[in-house]
């Protein structure tokens, strides 16, 4: 008996940490909830709140009977403004989250992200540099396409930072995690002196537009950008669950991943221009918008197991929950001013950061 007892302790421990890991369908039906429920209070709250009792007929659930004067309010401030805006935040949200779960998949570390590695910055450099071009009278005739040339520039910006990164990090067909992160440090430092350049050559005008990609802001939301975002996200999730099954083997180390039957560098060249495309439409939208990429795969990987095919769809929809909590706090907190939702996302990411820096050291247990 005590044989048998010794021979099987870290097997006895693995199935029985993945019974207790919730199956995939509860894990997504619980995320929806939470998102539905999440999406319901932004509805009602903000400087212009619209209490539960009034929000089906704003909704246009209801035909109202005329007697509410504040219906034709209501109707107005969440179809032109707060419906926009919570599917921008929770599809902004899921694209960050993807990303970073993808990333994290791709290079086999978990502090990867997006934004700390100057994979946001890159974009955002991209978007102003955009911005100052279409201003100037060289760019002039460009200026009527300034809506358009933003999310291709910051996709551009995101795309070639992430290429340059890879190719510093990796050599001999390894990557470095440690050239990774420091490289990617650099690339930030030089891709924020660019945008303070830009800062200091631009007009009132451009500041104002170049302040809001470094604070990060969902003001600017509109029907139209929600409906550039619906295609990427989609497209997005099915080409990250498309990869899943090899970040999964990615995990073993290139060479096992490659004897399973994985085409390794097919893999990058995806996983590098999704990343790429989601961090540079997300930029295009909101601006700099740090850790959500970070904190929320993290998480999900000590709760769920780290299987990219529930992970990457629970990372998108717990990406969504967190930045439209998130926008809304940015929008009701100092009301009727409204907080850069960069600050909240960092307030809250920045503290996971070094907690998960000390847990690798052994400083803390979590």
């Amino acid at each position: 008996m005590s044989v048998l007892a010794e021979g099987r302790p870290h097997g006895t421990k693995r199935r029985v940490g993945a019974a207790l890991r919730p199956a995939a369908s509860l894990t997504l039906a619980c995320l929806l909830a939470a998102l539905a429920g999440t999406a319901l209070v932004a509805l009602t709250v903000g400087a212009a709140g619209i209490p539960l009792a009034r929000l089906p007929a704003a909704l246009g659930l209801w035909i109202d009977d005329g007697t509410n004067p504040l219906v034709a309010r209501d109707q107005l401030v969440l179809w032109s403004i707060r419906i926009p805006r919570i599917a921008a935040a929770a599809m902004i949200g899921g694209l960050l989250a993807l990303s970073g779960a993808v990333m994290q998949g791709l290079f086999r570390n978990p502090l990867a992200d997006p934004a700390l590695v100057g994979v946001s910055s890159g974009g955002a450099l991209a978007a102003a540099a955009a911005i100052v071009f279409t201003d100037s009278q060289l760019g002039e005739a460009l200026r009527v396409l300034q809506n358009q040339l933003l999310p291709i520039a910051a996709f551009g910006g995101s795309l070639l930072t992430t290429m340059i990164l890879y190719a510093i990090a990796s050599r001999g067909g390894r990557t470095s995690i440690a050239i990774f992160l420091l490289a990617g440090l650099a690339i930030a430092a030089i891709a924020n002196a660019g945008i303070g350049l830009l800062v200091f050559a631009a007009d009132d005008r451009q500041l104002r537009d170049i302040t809001f990609w470094l604070l990060g802001s969902l003001s600017g939301a509109t029907w139209a950008k929600v409906t550039i975002l619906a295609p990427v996200l989609a497209i997005a999730v099915v080409a990250c669950l498309a990869i899943a099954r090899g970040l999964d083997v990615l995990v073993l180390g290139e060479a096992e991943a490659f004897h399973s039957g994985v085409d390794v560098e097919r893999l990058k060249r995806i996983a590098i221009v999704l990343v790429s495309a989601m961090t540079g439409v997300a930029v295009s939208v909101c601006g700099v918008v740090g850790f959500v990429g970070i904190v929320v795969p993290h998480l999900l990987r000590l709760v769920i197991g780290p299987s990219h095919r529930l992970l990457l769809p629970a990372s998108a929809l717990s990406g969504a929950i967190l930045l439209v909590g998130a926008d809304t706090v940015a929008r009701t907190v100092v009301a009727p001013a409204e907080m850069p939702i960069g600050i909240l996302t960092a307030a809250i990411g920045a503290p996971f950061f070094l907690a998960m820096l000390l847990r690798q050291r052994g400083l803390i247990s979590l």
